[in-house]
């Protein structure tokens, strides 16, 4: 098995991985066992949001009325942009902006347009929290940036960072349910966050409150801005949520697909996390010690950003420093990647690295080392050719890391 093979067979494991995980197949898959009926009006929020919508249309498209799809520039089909019932908005991912908070006028006016017989179906996929938001008073936009911003760079984990959004909403935290004036409704969620709570998915939008602690040395500013918008008191509502997709569901496809193709696989056990340089030596260790299989790792690491930073997300910088640790192994590959085809800001889901990632680079004029000390993998694996572009997948569920030793 060369390493042109190694390449091909890890990129196979993980398309079916995230075949397993699709949201149009998904959503498809309940309705048709539970028999939705009705007249319903289906509101999308998240990465997954078009897909996950397109499952419901395939399935309810005489019982749709309406449909209001929240998601990042890029990611709606192109079948759903030309239905005059679905209504689609593009809001700022990573980084809130502007549109962040029109989308969330629009989801509340939405609401309240729709009939007291119609029922309600939610569609709610990572990324939520960045896509839609109303402020309290005493919170303005710079404020909820400059936040997400200092979040993303922090090395905080997801519930961390979710316990400050969640203070600074009117919508998340069990917020939007006060919009629901008492109605029934049905959300489907795919999971990206640990354990696959609801109240984690966007930041607990349907979910009832929680009062997570906030992280400890918390800088001062975000403090003040918290201590503005205390905790309140959210309406009860009526909601069904059913996790529909999760990080398992994709271990699982990936664990499947290796066996399918006759190789022993060894799966980690739990969830991986943490500082990313650490996990991508762990990583290596586990595949240069091991026999020859496929390794099936998920979860989500963590970069802290230095205040002069490039270009990159947590996968490009996880693979660049396991690429340093495979020079000389030609008997090893690993791919890292987000399971939504986008990697930090960038438009790309991850990296495939190799026994050569470093050399092509260097030919390129790059130091693998410099890179990763100021957060640049994407520019160094844009140079060595391996920057693994998906586009949007259609679903959320975390980031995988596989890695292959041959025989």
């Amino acid at each position: 098995m060369g390493t042109i093979s190694m390449r091909r067979l890890l990129l196979s494991v993980f398309e079916r991985a995230l075949a397993a995980v699709n949201g149009r197949s998904r959503v498809g898959d309940v309705l048709r066992a539970m028999r939705y009926t009705g007249p319903c009006e289906v509101i999308a929020i998240g990465k997954a949001a078009s897909a996950m919508t397109l499952g419901v249309l395939d399935v309810l498209d005489d019982r749709v009325e309406r449909a209001l799809v929240i998601s990042r520039d890029d990611h709606f089909d192109a079948a759903l942009l030309n239905r005059p019932l679905v209504k689609c908005l593009a809001a700022g991912h990573p980084i809130p902006n502007e549109r962040t908070l029109q989308a969330g006028l629009e989801l509340r006016e939405f609401l309240r347009a729709v009939p007291q017989a119609h029922a309600l179906l939610f569609l709610i996929s990572g990324g939520a929290s960045s896509l839609v938001e109303a402020l309290p008073a005493g919170i303005a936009l710079g404020d909820l940036i400059r936040v997400n911003q200092w979040a993303l760079a922090s090395g905080c984990d997801i519930r961390a960072i979710n316990a400050i959004r969640r203070r600074m909403s009117l919508l998340k935290n069990g917020g939007l349910l006060s919009e629901l004036s008492g109605r029934v409704a049905l959300a489907l969620f795919i999971s990206d966050v640990p354990g696959d709570e609801p109240a984690l998915i966007g930041s607990g939008l349907l979910s009832e409150p929680s009062a997570d602690p906030l992280p400890p040395e918390l800088p001062s500013w975000i403090a003040d801005l918290v201590s503005k918008a205390p905790l309140a008191a959210r309406a009860p509502g009526r909601v069904s949520i059913q996790v529909i997709a999760t990080l398992k569901d994709a271990i699982d496809a990936a664990c499947r697909a290796g066996e399918s193709l006759g190789l022993k696989v060894r799966r980690a056990r739990g969830r991986f996390s943490g500082d990313a340089l650490e996990l991508a030596t762990r990583f290596c260790h586990e595949l240069a010690t091991g026999g020859p299989a496929l390794h099936v790792w998920g979860g989500e690491s963590t970069v802290r950003l230095p205040p002069e930073h490039g270009s990159g997300g947590r996968n490009q910088h996880l693979a660049l420093a396991a690429a340093r640790l495979l020079v000389a192994h030609d008997d090893l590959a690993l791919l890292a990647a987000g399971t939504d085809g986008t990697d930090g800001s960038t438009a790309d889901a991850g990296a495939l690295v190799d026994s050569q990632t470093v050399e092509r680079g260097t030919l390129a004029g790059l130091d693998a080392d410099v890179c990763l000390g100021r957060a640049d993998a994407a520019t160094f694996l844009e140079a060595s050719g391996d920057l693994l572009h998906t586009g949007p997948t259609g679903t959320n569920v975390g980031d995988l890391v596989l890695g292959l030793k041959r025989v």
